[in-house]
């Protein structure tokens, strides 16, 4: 991977720059999960995939999706090969609780089967920094947030509050890959709406804010856990 990889103040300089300029830009991660998805018969057997941890979870409703699923696969790739900013795990990072395996040597493999490079990287954990950081919080007090998750109320709740402050104009619930197209189609819809859109949605959020980036030309940040910092002070 040729790319320029970007310290916590250099991302919030082009998320920054994006607002200012009211132009599109998507921040999006890839952690276990992600790496999970996008294995499924392209470096892994389907065989395979379905006996890791993560996957028995997914299929029990646990994570917004079901594999196996190649069509999910597909558009998660893409979004990778056209974000503006992808989240990676450093080699040997121990921020997410998951085996080696599934983490950084997974992501080269799935990166280098689907050609994806992108031109700006960060750590996948940036979402949790983001939401402990004050230039962010005072970077979005004056715009218009969309909010898609599954915890929908407590969470639009508690970013209209001090310390957060935040203007939100909609929350979308999203529990389930299969209200994609729905909401896609709602985002596009309704762009004039809002300014930056927030999405903590698992895999799903990788799509929806690359998507949004693009369909609608707003910022579009792939939030994860962060809704957990929010809500519970701590990411898991």
């Amino acid at each position: 991977m040729n790319s320029i990889y970007l310290e916590m103040e250099g991302v919030l300089d082009q998320l920054e720059a994006a607002l200012l300029e009211h132009r599109p830009l998507s921040l999006v991660r890839v952690g276990d999960g992600e790496n999970i998805v996008m294995s499924q018969e392209t470096v892994w057997p389907t065989e395979q995939v379905l006996q890791e941890r993560w996957a028995k979870k997914a299929n029990l409703g646990q994570k917004g999706l079901r594999l196996p699923n190649p069509k999910l696969r597909d558009e998660v790739a893409a979004s990778l090969q056209r974000a503006d900013i992808v989240g990676i795990l450093p080699r040997g990072d121990s921020t997410i609780n998951a085996p080696d395996y599934l983490k950084r040597p997974l992501t080269d493999m799935v990166f280098a089967h689907f050609g994806i490079s992108p031109p700006l990287t960060c750590h996948a954990c940036v979402n949790r920094e983001l939401a402990q950081n004050p230039r962010f919080w005072q970077m979005l007090a004056d715009k218009r947030v969309l909010l898609v998750t599954r915890e929908i109320e407590a969470l639009h709740v508690m970013l209209e509050r001090e310390p957060y402050n935040l203007n939100i104009v909609t929350a979308l619930p999203f529990d389930s890959y299969d209200q994609m197209d729905e909401t896609l189609h709602w985002i596009q819809n309704n762009q004039t709406t809002f300014d930056v859109a927030l999405f903590s949605c698992g895999v799903n959020a990788v799509i929806l804010a690359e998507r949004t980036a693009a369909l609608a030309g707003k910022v579009a940040i792939d939030f994860g856990k962060a809704n957990n910092i929010i809500l519970k002070g701590r990411a898991n």
